[in-house]
């Protein structure tokens, strides 16, 4: 290894607790050279900022009985390292391997000397033996910590008590505790592993190889190659059934494609050419040919798992607290319990060592009050809940970029939504369709509720669908499109040809022939210049341009045929998003939007805010966003667009949809969460995430100090031992663990 300058990251291997995280980071910041380090005991990452050798900081974390090893995964290589089973974890490690063998050891001494009241020194022998084989690396670290550090961790709390334990003659106890205690630390290590598996995994679904076409002869010719040797431009060829490899455009072929690694929606999505793709989606019944657009290190699922491991890195106020706690509360343990040790002997007679067998002296309730004071269960109980919740998220297209905004979620008392492509899909529809002869009402809704009759349907509203898509059908405008779309929809575009001698009506609409039919399409405001309706359809119109849509009206050959009103149109999940956000205890759910006023009333009636706050700028949002603040406390701002990034980043929490489906670059980076998805239905889940990740962190915390407390009084009582405490503290760490890992499944999305 060579020195490198300024910044190097190193990848460390067995970090079991977060404690021997922060005492790893001491000691290599204390290295000559090095300005600033950090390390994450989340993700075992090592950031060294300075001009220190790599040697040096390989041999330090050595010295801290830790190892530096290859990162485990490549942006261009699926990742096949999984945890396996407790006891092959511990075989794997040479640390971990010899407290196995100190447990083998350890069983004579327990079973023949506490349970059954035997001693002999042959019994002693082998206590002593499991003691030096768990021992090792935990007298190291202390060791270590002492020496460089010069600061009191748990292994020099461990350690302590394990020596006096061996100097009073309780060999037993002294094997006991350091086993239990090197496999309770071995439990954190296996456990947190698995929580970092969960995002290990995300890469899993990325195929390693890609069907490449090559161009031979005019013809392409397939080829099997590994996606890191693709380029931008390449052409790949994806078989139904396939994953596809790598983020691209498609074109040439239609299927349907699953992009649950991506979105966390395994609903399928038909693509065609000009339509993205990413790496990791499921592709379904039809071939595709598809054009690479960013590389391998590039990929969405890479960029995914990228921002997810950042925010392993961001600590909540709740974890840096719990970490500051532990910081202090260890060197009071050690003044506690020389205080325990000395002051009833000197002061009040009591006896220093143990009088009897079955009576504890202050030196030995002092030695497991260090034992007592471990805290391990403490330390461990926040980061692997933190991991679970982020990890959860990121597998249901959620990506929470740091725990501060996991806790943070879980305060909000308000949440402010942009209307037009977050509330609404952003892009104009068909909403409704009147004609003179139609006394039905028609609405593309109610014909979709039975597609079945749709050629019976009202024919006269189906009849000027199609003359108006034939009209559009060569028409770049957003209103053209949602009528195309609709024609589409019932089958209705060949129908008719499409019109010859297409004229636009500048600033008015549209004119052309269909047939022999002259065909004008234009905008309630200049249809009377041409045409009067009738007065019956003049108030429908009137009415639907109140309601916020945008009414065309169509003559055929200078005779009023009907109208069709095109709208933005609601997101489906928009409602009971709001409905679910209302029972989690949000109390205000408002409406921005840049639309008058009498069109965002209707929309928000529609979807059940609580407020509207209409014709609004990007800086009246800003301003919309603070007053919601001053009145509730802690805000969070939903949007897509460019004109919404400033208020993101105003609010507490900024929450950017579509990042995957469209949604800007700018949302996406100024966002403290992104929805990779449009389902906003997913913005309840992450409140109910955050609030069970909040309550696990405060129970795990509250259980932990419970354990000690309760193991504080029976020791000072002369009724707790050394090898009874650790063990508590190994439950209770394994149970702070477990109920933590439960965020990794639970609670699930609704929908």
């Amino acid at each position: 290894m060579t020195t490198v300058q300024k910044q190097q990251t190193f990848h460390i291997q067995g970090l079991d607790c977060p404690d021997c995280a922060r005492s790893l980071q001491n000691g290599v910041s204390k290295l000559e050279g090095v300005e600033s380090c950090v390390l994450n005991f989340n993700t075992g990452k090592l950031d060294i900022v300075g001009d220190v050798p790599a040697e040096a900081v390989v041999r330090r974390v050595q010295e801290f009985g830790n190892e530096v090893v290859e990162p485990e995964v490549k942006a261009d290589q699926p990742h096949t390292h999984r945890t396996p089973n407790f006891i092959s974890f511990m075989w794997q490690r040479r640390d971990t391997r010899m407290a196995l063998i100190g447990a083998l050891l350890i069983l004579p001494g327990v079973i023949f000397g506490e349970l059954l009241g035997i001693s002999h020194p042959i019994l002693d022998l082998f206590s002593l033996a499991a003691l030096l084989a768990a021992a090792g690396p935990i007298y190291r670290s202390a060791f270590q910590a002492i020496r460089v550090n010069h600061e009191v961790n748990i292994n020099v709390l461990m350690s302590v008590a394990s020596i006096g334990a061996v100097i009073i003659g309780a060999y037993t106890e002294a094997g006991m505790v350091m086993v239990l205690f090197a496999i309770g630390e071995a439990l954190e290590g296996y456990a947190a592993d698995r929580s970092r598996d969960s995002i290990r995994s995300l890469m899993e679904v990325v195929p390693s190889s890609a069907t490449l076409l090559v161009p031979q002869n005019g013809s392409f010719r397939p080829q099997q190659v590994n996606v890191s040797s693709l380029q931008i431009g390449d052409r790949l060829l994806v078989k139904p059934g396939e994953r596809i490899p790598m983020d691209g455009q498609v074109i040439s072929g239609i299927s349907s494609v699953n992009q649950a690694p991506i979105t966390g929606e395994s609903s399928l999505i038909e693509k065609r050419s000009g339509e993205k793709v990413f790496a990791s989606s499921i592709n379904g019944e039809g071939s595709l040919e598809i054009l690479v657009t960013h590389l391998a290190e590039d990929n969405t699922i890479s960029r995914v798992v990228k921002m997810v491991e950042e925010a392993q890195e961001k600590r909540a106020p709740a974890q840096r607290f719990v970490d500051q706690f532990a910081k202090f509360y260890t060197p009071f343990i050690v003044v506690l319990a020389v205080a325990v040790m000395t002051i009833p002997p000197l002061f009040f007679g009591q006896p220093f060592l143990n009088p009897s067998p079955d009576t504890f002296g202050w030196f030995y309730r002092g030695l497991a009050l260090l034992v007592v004071g471990c805290p391990c269960a403490l330390v461990i109980s926040t980061p692997v809940s933190l991991i679970s919740a982020i990890s959860n998220a990121a597998r249901h297209g959620l990506l929470i970029k740091g725990g501060a905004h996991l806790e943070t979620l879980s305060h909000v008392q308000a949440i402010a939504f942009d209307k037009t492509g977050t509330l609404t899909l952003g892009k104009p529809a068909v909403v409704s369709i009147h004609t003179p002869d139609c006394s039905c009402k028609f609405s593309p809704e109610q014909a979709d509720s039975n597609p079945s009759q749709q050629a019976e349907y009202c024919p006269a509203c189906l009849d000027l669908l199609a003359l108006a898509s034939a009209v559009e059908e060569h028409s770049e405008h957003p209103l053209a499109q949602a009528i195309l779309q609709q024609a589409e929809k019932f089958h209705l575009r060949d129908k008719y040809p499409p019109a010859q001698t297409v004229s636009a009506l500048t600033g008015r609409g549209i004119v052309g022939m269909v047939g022999e039919q002259t065909i004008i399409i234009s905008s309630h405001n200049h249809f009377h210049e041409m045409i009067p309706e009738k007065l019956a359809h003049h108030e429908i119109v009137e009415e639907e341009t109140r309601k916020g849509y945008t009414p065309l009206l169509i003559t055929v050959d200078g005779e009023y045929r009907g109208a069709i009103s095109v709208a933005d149109t609601l997101r489906p999940t928009s409602q009971t998003a709001l409905a679910h956000l209302k029972k989690l205890g949000v109390k205000a759910l408002v409406m921005l939007s840049g639309d008058n006023q009498a069109a965002a009333e209707v929309i928000g009636k529609q979807i059940g805010v609580t407020d509207i706050r209409a014709e609004l700028l990007p800086k009246n949002k800003i301003d919309a966003v603070e007053e919601l603040m001053e009145t509730y406390g802690s805000v969070a701002m939903i949007g897509d667009g460019i004109n919404d990034a400033p208020a993101l980043a105003r609010a507490d929490i900024g929450i950017a949809i579509g990042a995957a489906q469209g949604g800007t670059a700018q949302a996406l980076e100024t966002a403290d969460i992104a929805l990779m998805s449009e389902n906003l239905e997913r913005i309840p889940f992450a409140v109910k995430l955050s609030k069970a990740a909040m309550r696990t962190i405060q129970l795990n915390v509250g259980f932990a100090l419970a354990i000690k407390l309760v193991f504080l009084i029976l020791v000072l009582m002369g009724m707790g031992t050394m090898w009874m405490a650790v063990f508590a503290d190994m439950g209770a760490s394994l149970l702070v663990t477990l109920y933590g890992l439960r965020l990794l499944k639970r609670p699930q999305p609704l929908f």
